[in-house]
């Protein structure tokens, strides 16, 4: 839903829902109710009952006489209203699980003051209110327990529900469209002029589900039109906590911030200005090696490009209050996304990736946004390995996924830990190129020269040793040995 609601806007709204029939399952009318625990019961049923009817808001609405629908006004004020000493929005937020945007409202419907709540759809799980699911059965509100048939239903519709399909903001003129979406820069990255005619843009935006009809009239924008192509995604508040957060840190750690940028523009719209704004921010190497120029970026921009679009396609977008996060230290990037990873960390060069957002992953591949499916891991190591960097590092953290890079470091200055991870990922790709790991790639990998090979048989028995690769042929002599990831035997 937009952040700031027009008074024509909340007024037609209202009107509307005055008009229906009766109460419904995302509908519920009250004239000065203030229970706080029976607001929060009901913003659950009102949540789970909108996801069972298929609507993207639910809408609770006081200052109506329920058996009339006449507007008699109310002196209710959500924003003003306490539970004990603390704010009931805050109380109410506290107690949702998971938390879902609620926007209050005010509207003057004939000269009377009402209020309106305006709910967002259950998406992934049943909303529940202290621990308790509730669900609205015609106009009652019961536990969901109660009603197994409903509950079976509702994870049916959480099993089909896509996050690209979902609604960021509803019934948009084509004005509005215009204002919220770029479509300069959608036709730009598809290599298309822009046409002349409105409709033709519209039309555009509605072949590929940036947009859909609204059957109150007007536009859908979905969010993988908005999270994609929004000017600011601070306009749609059950998004703008996926802008993605550049922090760049003084020192190796957290405790002295140096800057903080959020990229409040859509994914493909600032993707570009945003990689270089990563990279204006990241240190420079001195002259190390031959290939490495003392004016030469820390991290090489094809390596962040690759696992920043990453981190943006493959985010669990139904984790709230999260997005994903630029981290700049002296010594290291940390990009991270929330969403465990669908493919284990030790098999992402190799694996075919496995989106929870597929729709939006081929629309930013046809944009040039991303590589082309599997190819991004591969290039990242490659990078690393061109630079004679460290191996970067794959992790799961509860919930998120993180991926560092990290500066340069002679191979003495690596502990045993950095040498084996560097070993590994040079064997996955090795593997997936289909060239042999060996004693010679491991010394052109780590910048080991011919009279030294000895120091390269190390550090394969090192990774030896810690099972992370395997030898292909035991029975070939140790020269012409070559090694596989553990994994591909």
């Amino acid at each position: 839903m937009p952040a700031i609601r027009s008074p024509e806007y909340l007024g037609g709204l209202v009107r509307e829902l005055l008009a229906l029939p009766r109460e419904s399952e995302w509908v519920e009318f009250k004239r000065d109710y203030a229970d706080p625990q029976g607001i929060g019961e009901y913003i659950s049923a009102l949540a789970n009952g909108a996801a069972l009817k298929g609507k993207p808001s639910a809408y609770l609405v006081w200052g109506v006489e329920n058996s009339t629908h006449d507007a008699v006004g109310t002196d209710f004020s959500l924003l003003s209203a306490k539970k004990g000493n603390e704010p009931l929005e805050n109380w109410l937020l506290r107690s949702l699980a998971p938390r879902i945007d609620f926007g209050f409202h005010e509207v003057e419907i004939e000269g009377r003051r009402l209020a309106l709540l305006e709910i967002d759809r259950a998406s992934q799980l049943p909303v529940s209110f202290s621990g308790v699911e509730f669900i609205r059965v015609g106009s009652a509100k019961k536990k969901l327990k109660e009603y197994p048939e409903k509950e079976r239903e509702l994870w049916r519709i959480f099993d089909r529900i896509r996050f690209e399909d979902g609604v960021a903001a509803e019934r948009m003129t084509d004005e509005d469209v215009a204002l919220a979406l770029d479509h300069p820069a959608y036709f730009d990255l598809l290599g298309m002029p822009i046409p002349d005619r409105r409709a033709a843009i519209l039309d555009a935006f509605q072949q590929d589900d940036l947009i859909a009809r609204c059957d109150a009239g007007g536009w859908n924008i979905t969010n993988m039109g908005a999270v994609l192509f929004a000017k600011n995604l601070d306009d749609f508040p059950g998004l703008k906590r996926k802008a993605t957060r550049v922090v760049q840190y003084k020192g190796t750690g957290r405790m002295s911030t140096l800057r903080e940028l959020p990229v409040v523009s859509g994914y493909a719209t600032g993707f570009s200005r945003m990689i270089e704004t990563i990279m204006t921010l990241v240190p420079s190497n001195e002259a190390i090696e031959q290939s490495l120029r003392k004016d030469l970026p820390m991290f090489p921009d094809i390596a962040v490009r690759e696992l920043v679009a990453n981190a943006l396609i493959h985010q669990d977008f139904f984790a709230t209050g999260t997005g994903p996060m630029v981290e700049i230290f002296d010594d290291r990037m940390e990009i991270t996304n929330p969403g465990e990873p669908l493919v284990d960390t030790n098999r992402f060069v190799d694996s075919p990736p496995k989106s929870r957002n597929e729709k939006l992953a081929s629309l930013m591949r046809r944009l040039g946004v991303c590589e082309e499916r599997g190819s991004g891991i591969d290039k990242v190591v490659h990078q690393a390995e061109l630079f004679q960097l460290p191996a970067p590092l794959f992790e799961s953290p509860v919930d998120f996924t993180r991926a560092s890079l990290f500066s340069y470091k002679s191979l003495s200055e690596m502990d045993k830990s950095e040498r084996v991870r560097a070993c590994y990922l040079h064997a996955c790709l090795c593997y997936v190129l289909k060239i042999p790991m060996n004693n010679s790639s491991i010394r052109k990998r780590f910048g080991i020269s011919e009279q030294s090979a000895a120091r390269a048989s190390r550090l394969l028995n090192e990774a030896l040793d810690s099972e992370c690769i395997i030898i292909k042929d035991p029975t070939a002599g140790n020269r012409s040995r070559a090694y596989l990831p553990y994994w591909a035997g």
